[in-house]
């Protein structure tokens, strides 16, 4: 008990609460690592995050023998008794529901896809497919936060904020975690926790970028101050917030004033990556129709490069309307016309420049769908509920294999039965890919050492190049 007091008077903040070295909060772009673990394969990450879960068997997962007992009750020794959501465990029946959509191979890779995606599958040989994602949560909320933080319940960094904590940035002038959301989009809700910093210093939150006049909210000055004065007062506040830092040591001081400076630095940098007008028509016509009006999926693409030219480490692209409980059939083609062409164009774009190669495309959402119908199957409509013991997500560029597969699920698309990935193991292996050992990248808070990963998760090695 004695060496506890005596620890905790010498020093308090290590013993109880945030252990964070100074250096992390610098502001000058270095990492709380100083340098990866190892050498990493990949520079930058650009996450497509389709928010309400895509259904796997209507894009990726195909399955003919849905199609073959299309309206037959889901076997019980299928179901095997698993946790159903609240809106069809009361259901009479689980009817089964193939997809009226057509599959094929493409590509030397022979991978399967329907024709809901034309653009993507004409990449598929660039693409690595896990079709084995599972997850324990079966509700969007907490499943979204369990694959964007390592857990279901809110407070957690982002993965963004791990990368941004850990690496910092190669770019002085914007932000090491960028977030473009596409607008004018409904389903399940979208919070700002989704990219926030939980528990790290404020610095490594997510930063939205947004459509319009004022992409960063409060970032331009109000009339009757140039950037002189501003430049003068910030001088002015940082002498007076290095007194009060030397004074209670709290280390928000100093993120406080790395993000007044990060600010200052934006107000010259954003306009720039946001005015797209020296784009020529060829990539406007390559990402389609929609990557001309600001703020669409395709638009945000195109920005997602330019931030990616720019070195920014962490960009993170939010689209929903996948949460397609009824009328999967017609809302399912809006979502595809949305963001098909513009994720192929972008992968493309990628490639073309060179900087595939070290830029690592993530495509994918929270968890899969049901392979029955919630409510009632027709010929021509159907929906399906939350699943989430298997879902596909895709790959493509630095550190990953091209044209292949990992796992495989059963021949109803209900259960995992080769090579299962959880939600841990992706994070772990993206962690890997920069160059971080995720078990060696914590923070001390509330007494407990924390990590993305908590205290699971496995590198998938199949799938590194």
């Amino acid at each position: 008990m004695g060496a506890l007091s005596m620890a905790s008077m010498l020093d308090p903040t290590g013993m109880f609460a945030k252990n964070t070295p100074l250096k992390s909060l610098s502001g000058n772009g270095g990492g709380i690592l100083g340098q990866p673990h190892f050498p990493p394969k990949v520079k930058r990450v650009i996450y497509l995050f389709q928010s309400g879960a895509p259904s796997q068997l209507d894009l990726f997962d195909y399955k003919p023998l849905l199609n073959k007992m299309n309206g037959q009750d889901l076997p019980e020794s299928v179901q095997q008794g698993q946790r159903l959501t609240g809106m069809s465990s009361g259901q009479a029946s689980l009817p089964i529901a193939g997809t009226i959509f057509d599959f094929k191979q493409h590509g030397q890779s022979g991978a399967w896809m329907s024709n809901l995606m034309p653009h993507t599958s004409k990449v598929v040989d660039d693409l690595c497919f896990i079709k084995s994602m599972y997850t324990e949560a079966i509700n969007h909320d907490p499943a979204i936060t369990f694959l964007q933080t390592g857990s279901q319940l809110p407070g957690r960094p982002s993965i963004g904020s791990w990368v941004s904590y850990g690496l910092g940035s190669d770019n002085k002038n914007l932000p090491e975690f960028v977030v473009l959301v596409t607008k004018d989009k409904y389903g399940q809700p979208l919070y700002s926790r989704l990219w926030g910093n939980g528990f790290l210093p404020s610095q490594h939150q997510g930063v939205q970028f947004r459509a319009g006049k004022d992409p960063v909210l409060y970032l331009t000055n109000p009339p009757g101050i140039d950037g002189k004065s501003r430049r003068e007062q910030l001088d002015h506040l940082q002498k007076l917030e290095k007194i009060n830092h030397e004074d209670v040591g709290d280390p928000e001081i100093l993120a406080r004033m790395a993000q007044y400076e990060m600010a200052f630095r934006m107000q010259t940098s954003v306009p720039e990556i946001m005015d797209t007008k020296d784009e020529p028509d060829y990539i406007y016509d390559m990402y389609g129709e929609d990557s001309r009006k600001p703020g669409t999926f395709a638009a945000n693409c195109i920005l997602a490069r330019r931030l990616a030219e720019r070195d920014v480490k962490f960009i993170q692209l939010y689209h929903q309307g996948w949460d397609q409980h009824g009328n999967l059939p017609s809302a399912i083609k809006v979502q595809c016309k949305d963001t098909d062409q513009a994720t192929a164009a972008l992968i493309t774009d990628l490639k073309q420049r060179g900087m595939l190669e070290d830029t690592l495309v993530i495509w994918g959402g929270e968890f899969g769908r049901t392979n029955y119908s919630q409510g009632q199957l027709t010929a021509t409509n159907f929906g399906r509920d939350h699943h989430p013991k298997c879902f596909t997500i895709f790959m493509a560029g630095a550190g990953i294999k091209k044209g292949i597969t990992l796992g495989a699920t059963d021949d109803f698309g209900y259960n995992v039965v080769q090579r299962p990935v959880h939600i841990h193991d992706f994070q772990a292996t993206l962690m890997h890919l920069l160059g971080v050992n995720h078990e060696k990248l914590t923070f001390k808070f509330q007494g407990r050492r924390y990590r993305l990963t908590d205290v699971h998760g496995e590198v998938v090695n199949e799938i590194l190049a």
